[in-house]
């Protein structure tokens, strides 16, 4: 169903009921189609902090779409207030091209969606008006599955978190290597023309600095600090015992240290749903929830000094089981009748690690190549011609190869070429 001027409530209502249907990866294509009648637009993106696994998303029929960044979008997400639609210019895959702005703060730390349009013709308030409708819907929706920490939405959040880190590692070796290497030649003093080297350096070192801006951007909206992540914990389950006699002790990790979102959804998840079993208990007067990190897990403890008749069958109506085994967690219940329990939700910080197929398995595009040309006895200098790179630059592959493999030569690294090839 696409949306045209004047919506009336009921197919407004039918319409975004298709768009939270429809699975993770196609709403925002969905949404794009239903407001297209409303707004023409010639590409949609979004920057959706409270997604763990793809925070970033445009959508477009044209090539305008693959050109946006995430990094355009975030002077909107600084300057448009949530509730109010903003219209305008804005520098969108690499061009001025006209916007529509909405965000929500229907997730704590807020969501936007941008409209790319063909031409700059105002936008009536009552279409505006049902775009930020449509989108703090969505927002919200979204929200709730994050929240809740739907198991469905971790696992694939988990899969595409590891996928979006690899990609990211990928391109951050990619283009360090590339600076790298430039700024070695540009700084040799072979070279004549210092106010040219100068430029370049410079330039390479903003290209430098922006690359790093783009990561930590990446983890900001990607990833919680723990001590912020247990203080949300804490908002949300003070109201639970608020009229009851229970006194509720938190005790949160002292740390700054960054949690990835999914983790931090599933753990608050799965403590409000043991604290909500708890308290259906008779004769509980003190509740402790912690939470502790170690340099693999996030502990989660609740305890309680009550009848101790909980077991881990009792949780099975909220679902704890199945968010922990969503991201490789485990649920221990530690039950002393007349004492009370310990249940302890243990989640690891980091994707499941598999061992690669092959040996290889850890190196990059570029480092195979590189192994390849070493594996055939070729000295850098060849191989620096070979594929049109700095003989600096080869070096720096070689020295990750080495390092990659576990082994000390280039001779072992050839060797074990050639014993998998």
């Amino acid at each position: 169903m696409e949306l045209t001027g004047s919506v009336p409530a009921a197919p407004a209502l039918a319409a975004a009921y298709e768009v939270i249907r429809q699975p993770l990866g196609e709403v925002l294509p969905r949404l794009s189609a239903t407001l297209d009648g409303l707004v023409p637009h010639l590409a949609a993106a979004e920057l959706s902090t409270h997604c763990a696994h793809s925070p970033f998303k445009a959508y477009g029929e044209g090539a305008l779409a693959g050109r946006i960044t995430a990094a355009e979008l975030h002077p909107l997400v600084d300057s448009v207030p949530a509730g109010q639609p903003w219209q305008g210019t804005a520098r969108i895959g690499g061009a001025e091209h006209p916007v529509l702005a909405v965000a929500s703060d229907a997730t704590v730390r807020g969501a936007l969606l941008v409209l790319v349009r063909g031409e700059d013709s105002a936008i009536a308030g009552p279409d505006t008006a049902v775009v930020q409708a449509m989108w703090d819907l969505v927002t919200s929706h979204f929200d709730r599955l994050a929240t809740e920490a739907v198991p469905g939405a971790l696992v694939q959040s988990r899969a595409s978190a590891g996928e979006r880190a690899r990609v990211i590692a990928e391109l951050t070796e990619t283009h360090a290597t590339a600076l790298s290497g430039l700024l070695g030649v540009l700084r040799s003093r072979g070279l004549d023309d210092a106010a040219a080297r100068a430029t370049a350096v410079d330039l390479a070192v903003g290209a430098l600095i922006e690359l790093r801006a783009e990561t930590e951007r990446d983890q900001a909206v990607a990833e919680e600090p723990a001590g912020q992540a247990f203080a949300r914990l804490a908002d949300s389950l003070r109201p639970l015992v608020r009229y009851s006699p229970v006194r509720l002790e938190l005790g949160g990790p002292d740390s700054a240290r960054p949690l990835a979102a999914d983790v931090a959804h599933a753990a608050r998840a799965v403590v409000r749903a043991v604290l909500l079993t708890v308290l259906e208990q008779d004769d509980v007067s003190r509740i402790h929830v912690g939470w502790q990190l170690t340099d693999r897990e996030l502990r989660a403890t609740v305890r309680d000094d009550g009848p101790g008749e909980i077991s881990s069958s009792t949780l099975g109506s909220h679902r704890v089981d199945e968010r922990l085994d969503a991201l490789g967690g485990r649920l221990d219940v530690d039950a002393v009748p007349g004492w009370g329990i310990t249940v302890t939700a243990t989640i690891p910080l980091g994707a499941p690690q598999t061992a690669p197929a092959s040996p290889l398995g850890s190196l990059g595009a570029r480092e195979l190549e590189v192994l390849t040309y070493l594996a055939r006895g070729h000295r850098n200098r060849v191989i620096a011609q070979e594929l049109h790179i700095s003989e600096s630059t080869v070096k720096f592959h070689v020295a990750n190869i080495l390092t990659k493999l576990g082994v000390a030569s280039r001779g072992e690294a050839s060797a074990l070429f050639h014993a998998v090839a």
